[in-house]
């Protein structure tokens, strides 16, 4: 198989470098011989760099994260940290780069897409943060709208079948369905998370960007003990996937907190000295609990996606952002239907937490809402194989034949 075919990956925002990251792990098993480059528009691009994958621009962590969407003024602050000159510089780098590529891939809207179609290259689209599902037909900006219907465009990726199938209808013949590529991987990978049996689990997911990430788990600690009092004398436990930046201030937010934090283990006791809550965390287990735990308290993105694929009821909160705050929450609502409540219509206070709690305590042991929540996940994302169906897709393009044969049933884990 020829070494010579080089593709270029382009992604403006962390959850489209992780869909990329799965894509390219997938490459590398079916064409490892493919020289793979990467530019990340938004942040350092901590997916690829986890990947070895060369980075081929400047990047830098913005102000707003990336979320400038949610609240325009927030790119006042990235233009005063130098986004404009940082977007010339990487869209340089990609136009220096690209004419030695055989294939450019973007993930992600108009940015991600203009880049790719200035790059000069024939490229495939996958508009992973694009839904018609949040209002029942796209409406894409007329840039956008450009890029995919430009013959250089080969493919358009939607990360659900109904999105594909609404393009399809305004005229985009080259959409299909893709699906979100971690979904392939989200496999457990037996970690010791100390569960008692028929003891409800509670996944507690803040996000990955600090500090908010930091603020969020704040105020889900605060909702166990809420949910504590709730439960009363019914035991539920609680277990964390936190990135490891978070994992080394978890002395400071106990502290804060009035929690006692030992390895890992956060507790709180009260006046008498007795356990009212207990909290296990982890930096290295997200795939092991969002597959075992009855129940997520989302404050996140592509996290509670994965949850609300495989099943899982999502009980959110907002905080103050830039991404998770009320208006990002209402969205992903609509977007992911009736396996995600949210509670509150702002960051939540101290009533918002209450009212949370009662809503855990009411789902916990609704059977009838976990039926709903598994056929709406299975509905909304489709068959595993995403990342599978868009790698094979490119090494059409590139001519290449993959060393082995893709089994898609290879990807469904039976413990589930």
């Amino acid at each position: 198989m020829s070494s010579s075919k080089r593709i270029l990956f382009i992604s403006n925002g962390h959850g489209e470098d992780n869909h990329s990251s799965h894509v390219i792990q997938t490459l590398r098993e079916l064409s490892p011989n493919l020289e793979i480059a990467a530019m990340p528009i938004v942040g350092e691009g901590k997916a690829y760099r986890a990947l070895d994958i060369p980075i081929i621009g400047p990047t830098q962590n913005l102000p707003s994260g990336g979320f400038t969407y949610m609240n325009r003024l927030r790119m006042i602050k990235d233009i005063q940290a130098g986004i404009i000159g940082l977007t010339w510089k990487q869209l340089q780098a990609v136009q220096r780069y690209a004419p030695s590529c055989d294939l450019v891939m973007a993930t992600g809207d108009t940015v991600g897409q203009s880049f790719a179609y200035l790059s000069g290259r024939p490229y495939v689209s996958f508009i992973s943060c694009l839904s018609s599902l949040y209002e029942g037909r796209l409406q894409l900006e007329l840039v956008l709208s450009y890029c995919l219907r430009s013959s250089k465009c080969l493919t358009i990726f939607t990360r659900d079948a109904y999105t594909a199938e609404d393009l399809q209808k305004q005229g985009f013949k080259k959409a299909k369905f893709g699906g979100i590529p971690s979904l392939d991987r989200l496999i457990p990978t037996r970690k010791d998370l100390q569960l008692l049996p028929d003891v409800p689990m509670i996944a507690l997911f803040p996000g990955s960007r600090l500090p908010e990430a930091e603020r969020n788990f704040s105020l889900q600690l605060q909702l166990v003990l809420e949910i504590a009092k709730v439960m009363g004398q019914q035991p539920v436990a609680f277990r964390a996937a936190l990135v490891s930046s978070l994992m080394s201030q978890l002395g400071e937010i106990a502290s804060s907190l009035g929690w006692q934090h030992d390895n890992g283990k956060l507790t709180y006791t009260d006046e008498k000295g007795s356990i009212v809550a207990e909290v296990l965390c982890y930096c290295d287990a997200f795939n092991d609990i969002v597959n075992y735990c009855t129940l997520v308290i989302g404050m996140a993105g592509l996290a509670v996606d994965q949850a609300v694929a495989i099943g899982k009821p999502i009980v959110q909160i907002a905080g103050e952002g830039p991404q998770f705050t009320y208006a990002f929450a209402e969205a992903q609502t609509r977007l992911l239907g009736c396996s995600v409540q949210t509670v509150g219509t702002k960051a939540a206070d101290a009533e918002i937490l209450k009212e949370a709690a009662q809503v855990v305590s009411k789902t916990l042991y609704n059977k009838d809402y976990f039926e709903a929540c598994l056929e709406n996940g299975s509905r909304r994302f489709g068959p595993l194989g995403a990342s599978y169906r868009i790698a094979n897709e490119l090494l059409t393009y590139l001519g290449e034949r993959p060393n082995q044969a893709i089994n898609l049933d290879l990807l469904t884990d039976k413990s589930r």
